[in-house]
C-alpha cells in the first residue's frame, strides 16, 4: 500500500508517492522533515496505517520518543481516534508515553484528547503504568501528591502527608482515590494503612469500579477484614 499524491498538485510541483515502510521508518527515526514535507491529505491518510502488529505511526513515534513527530501527527488527527487507537494487545499510544516515562509526550497527547481511562488487553490504564514504575511526573497528572505515594507503596510518606491534612478520598482524572491506586498497584501496607485512617471503600471510579472491585481474587479478603475491623472498632 502506498498512499497516493493529492488529486491536484500545483504546476510546477513534483507528485511524490510515499510508501509505508518509509512513514514507519521515519516516526521511528524522528525524522521530522520527512512528515513535514508531505501535504495534508498524505498526512491525513497516515493517520490510518497500521503496521503488522496493529500499530499506528504514532504508536511508533510515541515508543521511539519522537516529540516532534508526536507533535505533527497528533494536531492532524482532530477526531483522536488515532490518538485513542489501540494495537493489537489493547495499547493505546497514551500507555506507551506512560510506560516509558515519558512526561512531555504524555502532555501533548493528554492535550490533544487521550483517554486517560483507556485500558489495555491486561485491564491497565496509563497512569497504572506510570504509578508501578515510578514515573512521578507521569503520574502526577491529574494525581495528588497522596496518589502518588500510594501508588509506589510509600508508607511513611503516605502517614505524613495525612497528618499534614492531604484529602485521602480525593479523585484524580479516572475518579480514583489514593486507595484505588495502592489496590491497583498491590500495595498492601498502604491500602491497609489508608484504610486505618479511613478512606472510603464504597466510593465508586468512573467505570463504576469500587475499591473491592479494582482488588484482585487474593487482595479483596484481607481488605473486607481490614474494614470490617474499622467498622466494629
Amino acid at each position: 500500500m502506498e498512499i497516493d499524491p493529492p488529486n491536484s498538485v500545483p504546476e510546477g510541483e513534483q507528485t511524490v508517492i510515499i510508501k509505508d515502510d518509509d512513514l514507519f521508518k521515519a516516526a521511528d527515526n524522528g525524522d521530522v522533515s520527512y512528515f513535514k514535507s508531505l501535504s495534508q491529505p498524505q498526512l491525513l491518510r497516515s493517520l490510518t496505517l497500521r503496521n503488522e502488529d496493529g500499530r499506528s505511526l504514532l504508536h511508533v513515534a510515541v515508543s521511539s520518543g519522537r516529540t516532534e513527530v508526536v507533535k505533527i501527527l497528533s494536531a492532524f488527527d482532530h477526531s483522536v481516534s488515532g490518538i485513542n487507537s489501540s494495537d493489537e494487545e489493547g495499547w493505546a499510544p497514551l500507555h506507551s508515553a506512560a510506560s516509558s516515562g515519558n512526561a512531555e509526550i504524555v502532555k501533548i497527547l493528554l492535550e490533544r484528547g487521550a483517554d486517560v481511562n483507556l485500558k489495555n488487553d491486561g485491564g491497565r490504564t496509563a497512569l497504572h503504568y506510570a504509578a508501578s514504575k515510578g514515573w512521578v511526573k507521569v503520574a502526577e497528572v491529574g494525581c495528588t501528591p497522596l496518589h502518588r505515594a500510594a501508588s509506589t507503596g510509600k508508607s511513611e510518606l503516605c502517614e505524613l502527608l495525612i497528618e499534614e491534612g492531604a484529602d485521602i478520598d480525593a479523585v484524580d482524572r479516572a475518579g480514583q482515590t489514593p486507595i484505588m491506586n495502592a489496590v491497583i498497584c498491590y500495595n498492601k501496607e498502604v491500602a491497609l494503612l489508608l484504610i486505618r485512617h479511613g478512606a472510603d471503600v464504597d466510593v465508586e471510579d468512573k467505570e463504576g469500579y469500587t475499591v473491592l472491585g479494582r482488588a484482585s481474587d487474593e487482595f479483596r479478603p484481607i481488605l473486607i477484614d481490614a474494614a470490617k475491623a474499622m467498622f466494629e472498632g
